[in-house]
């Protein structure tokens, strides 16, 4: 049995406190965010997150792939309706708190009047705490509710759900489980330059090892910059919308010429003036057109680049017409 915590109610007027790692911040994390607001709708809500995530820690090596940078988590579950997100370092000498210690270094000093947190909720050395066990410890300090993972066309949704849809390159249901579509994010570097002297620049995006990118091949999608200018760089008037432009992705190390980085390279369609070296920038795929392929020589890559153009323009006209 676990002790339970020493601790009485301060005088500060309380929290409801959410925890979980929420990568992707998907419905499910939103759901738990919208049950916290709606119990304790007078009390500030707080997200306790981890960074980096616990399994890249307690097994090095050996995490998940991550669906959005600690910067996005932040922004999305602001979004989602927290006041406050409290980001917690996650190191060896964290990973070795007992739950007693976890819930009175970590949770005890948000005074929270609630906590709210999936069934599935472990935490503490090994993961040896469990609802049950945050419900001893918080047993007269705060109330404790347990949510079940929210379901999309009977599937429960859960980050590892989203990752599998992203690894093989099923965006689509990706988007379906997220609630949105899979946003890749990054600086434009420089590449090869191949792609301009072939008709077609594209934005190039190197993929970090640590985070999850579609199987490689090409997509229809939309690039947006993200640093409040236009496609020149020049900067847009206040509360104008972001710069937004259709675009054919490419996921993949361009085998045709023996490329070895891994990259999300995007054209963006009827434009070929956009200067966006330097810029941050997301992705956003919308469908998966083919899968990548090695190319005879630089006249069959053109022929199939103009192909892959034609299907993302279509696509995308097909899913507007949809969504009118």
């Amino acid at each position: 049995m676990n002790k339970r915590v020493d601790a009485r109610r301060s005088d500060v007027s309380g929290s409801v406190v959410v925890i979980g790692n929420f990568d992707g911040v998907h419905p499910g994390h939103r759901e738990v965010l919208a049950v916290a607001r709606a119990t304790e709708p007078d009390l500030p809500l707080i997200v306790v997150t981890f960074w980096p995530h616990p399994a890249s820690v307690v097994r090095p090596g050996g995490g998940p792939k991550l669906l959005t940078d600690l910067a996005d988590r932040v922004a999305l579950l602001r979004a989602a309706g927290a006041d406050e997100v409290k980001v917690v370092d996650f190191t060896q000498e964290f990973s070795q708190l007992t739950p007693a210690q976890f819930v009175e270094q970590v949770l005890l000093p948000l005074h929270p009047t609630r906590v709210v947190v999936g069934e599935n909720f472990r935490f503490g050395h090994k993961a040896a705490g469990t609802l049950a066990t945050l419900r001893e410890l918080g047993a007269g300090v705060f109330e404790v509710t347990g949510l079940p993972l929210v379901k999309v066309r009977d599937e429960e949704t859960c980050s590892s759900a989203v990752r599998a849809a992203v690894a093989a390159g099923d965006v689509r249901h990706a988007a379906e489980l997220l609630g949105r579509p899979f946003r890749f994010r990054g600086v434009v570097q420089h590449g090869d330059h191949r792609g301009r002297e072939l008709g077609f620049p594209t934005a190039n995006l190197p993929v970090p090892a640590a985070f999850a990118a579609p199987a490689d091949g090409v997509y229809a999608g939309y690039l947006t910059r993200l640093d409040g200018r236009d496609g020149h760089g020049v900067p847009l008037p206040p509360g104008a919308p972001a710069a937004s432009w259709p675009a054919a992705i490419s996921v993949g190390t361009n085998p045709t010429f023996d490329g070895e980085e891994h990259r999300v390279e995007s054209f963006v369609l009827d434009r070929h003036d956009l200067d966006l070296y330097g810029a941050d920038i997301a992705v956003d795929f919308d469908q998966r057109i083919r899968g990548q392929v090695k190319f005879a020589g630089v006249d069959a890559l053109i022929e199939q680049m103009d192909a892959d153009v034609s299907a993302t323009r279509e696509a995308l006209q097909h899913n507007a017409s949809l969504d009118r």
